[in-house]
């Protein structure tokens, strides 16, 4: 009897981009495992939508505040649409966010019964989400983004820099907002999570029939591209892809950066 029903394979379809006949055969041969045929099928170059649809995005808002010393992104979560671009809970949004940067992460708690009355007028389930705050350095100066979609802001971004001008910061958080970097440099990549990527890519390579000569040539060739993906400091620049952001920000240090999209 199979261990998965027709709707894990439209499930496993919509997650990969691949055939259904595909996508019945990657489960057949995992046992159902929807995580292993994933992985089966991009083994297999069969799966279409390799990138990040992982998780169904919830709705909510995000807000950025900045004090002398201090910056901080709050996100504040719904179920739906309507409600995330109600002007109220918009307006909490952004109160968390100022008290956070002024007080620290802990002070949401100070808003529960705001978070509770909203819960009751707006008839949802509302939570708070992530919650970022930077202490900045003496040194530092910080570049902030928020992109706005139907009145509330749904994409936030800090970053602190060194030796850098905070338009630049601005700049770099601009291209953080859409690019989507996921660590700052290489050396940040968990091991364990290069190596499980090698291990793909160079199933992937063998499976196209390259030659073992030129096999590692081209593994490294491949996870030089992965990195770049996810590496901010390796990304081509979003507004000129002839320079990496390395190139982009030179003697000047980016010293961490944050990002809080709505649904992420």
């Amino acid at each position: 009897m199979a261990s998965f029903t027709a709707k894990d394979v439209q499930a496993l379809r919509r997650l990969t981009g691949a055939g259904m006949l595909d996508a019945k055969k990657a489960l057949e041969a995992t046992d159902g495992d929807t995580e292993a045929a994933r992985q089966w099928l991009r083994e297999r170059g069969l799966a279409g939508a390799a990138k990040r649809a992982d998780r169904e995005a919830s709705q909510g808002a995000v807000a950025l505040a900045v004090t002398e010393r201090a910056a901080a992104i709050v996100e504040l979560r719904c179920e739906t649409d309507f409600v995330a671009k109600a002007e109220t809970f918009v307006n909490l949004t952004d109160e968390l966010a100022q008290l956070v940067a002024g007080r620290g992460a802990d002070a949401v708690a100070e808003r529960t019964d705001a978070i509770d009355e909203l819960k009751t007028t707006l008839q949802e389930n509302i939570s708070v989400g992530q919650v970022v705050r930077f202490d900045i350095g003496p040194d530092s100066v910080v570049g902030t983004y928020l992109h706005m979609q139907s009145g509330r802001g749904v994409n936030a971004v800090l970053v602190e820099m060194r030796n850098g001008t905070e338009e630049l910061a601005h700049d770099i958080a601009v291209h953080i907002a859409f690019a989507r970097p996921a660590y700052l440099r290489r050396d940040d990549v968990p091991k364990d999570e290069v190596e499980a990527e090698r291990a793909t890519v160079e199933k992937i390579s063998r499976n196209e029939g390259k030659p073992e000569a030129a096999l590692e040539k081209i593994v490294q060739g491949r996870m030089n591209g992965w990195f770049k993906e996810r590496v901010l400091l390796e990304q081509a620049y979003a507004r000129d892809e002839k320079r990496t952001i390395a190139d982009v920000v030179q003697d000047a240090e980016i010293v961490r950066f944050a990002q809080v999209v709505v649904g992420g």
